[in-house]
C-alpha cells in the first residue's frame, strides 16, 4: 500500500512548457563540446552513444572522459537565474499539499538547482526531503542504488512509495526494483509506454485511492 510520494523535480512539479529543461540540455551540449574539444554535433553523437549506460551526462563524462571538476560542471549547467522564466502555480501547490501522504523529491540535479526551483514555485515546506545528485553520491536515476538509498532514508520498501517522473527510463528503473511508478507525459510523447502513464499531475489522485 502506498504511504509515501516521491516526485521528480523538473518537468514534473512544473510544466514542460516553461522550457527550463530544454535550456539545461543546451547548456549540457555546449559544455560537453567544449570539454571534449569537439563540435556540438559530435558531442551530441558521442553522448547519445553512451548515455544509456549512465544516469546522467556527468556520470558518463567522469567514467569515460576524465572529468573531475564537478563544481565547474554544475555552475555551467545550472547557473544562477536559470529559474527566471518560471512562475508559481497556486493550484498545483494546493493539489500537492492536499495529497494524503508525506512527499519527497528525487532529482538528478544538484541541491542548489532544486532549492531555486522550489523557492520560485513557492513550494517550500511541502517536502520532507530533497534527495539531490550529490546526496546520492553522484549516482542518479535510473540506477537501482539511487532508488535504494532513498528508500532506506525514508524507511520504506519499494511497494510503499509511488514515484512520479517525466523520463520513461527513470520510471522503468523504479519499476524494475519492484516499486510503483507513474510516467508524467504532459505532451503525450510516449504513447507506446507500456506502463502507467498520466498527462497531468492532477491524475495522481486515482493512484492513491484504496
Amino acid at each position: 500500500m502506498i504511504s509515501y510520494l516521491l516526485f521528480d523535480l523538473d518537468n514534473t512539479l512544473y510544466s514542460s512548457s516553461f522550457g527550463l529543461e530544454k535550456a539545461v540540455g543546451e547548456r549540457i551540449r555546449r559544455f560537453t563540446a567544449q570539454f571534449l574539444g569537439v563540435s556540438e554535433e559530435e558531442a551530441v553523437r558521442r553522448r547519445q552513444a553512451r548515455i544509456a549506460l549512465y544516469g546522467t551526462t556527468l556520470e558518463w563524462l567522469m567514467a569515460e572522459e576524465g572529468l573531475t571538476d564537478i563544481e565547474t560542471y554544475y555552475r555551467a549547467i545550472h547557473p544562477e537565474g536559470e529559474e527566471a522564466n518560471l512562475y508559481p502555480d497556486p493550484q498545483v501547490r494546493a493539489f500537492i499539499e492536499q495529497l494524503p501522504y508525506p512527499k519527497a523529491i528525487l532529482t538528478n540535479s544538484p541541491i542548489e538547482h532544486a532549492q531555486r526551483i522550489i523557492k520560485k514555485l513557492e513550494m517550500e515546506g511541502l517536502f520532507t526531503h530533497i534527495f539531490d545528485i550529490r546526496w546520492n553520491g553522484l549516482q542518479g536515476k535510473p540506477q537501482p542504488e539511487a532508488f535504494y538509498r532513498v528508500l532506506q532514508a525514508l524507511g520504506k520498501n519499494p511497494q510503499e512509495v509511488l514515484f512520479i517522473d517525466d523520463y520513461p527510463s527513470y520510471v522503468k528503473g523504479y519499476l524494475d526494483i519492484g516499486g510503483r511508478g507513474v510516467l508524467l507525459d504532459e505532451e503525450d510523447l510516449h504513447q507506446d509506454y507500456p506502463y502507467e502513464r498520466i498527462n497531468s499531475i492532477y491524475e495522481l489522485q486515482r493512484f492513491l485511492e484504496p
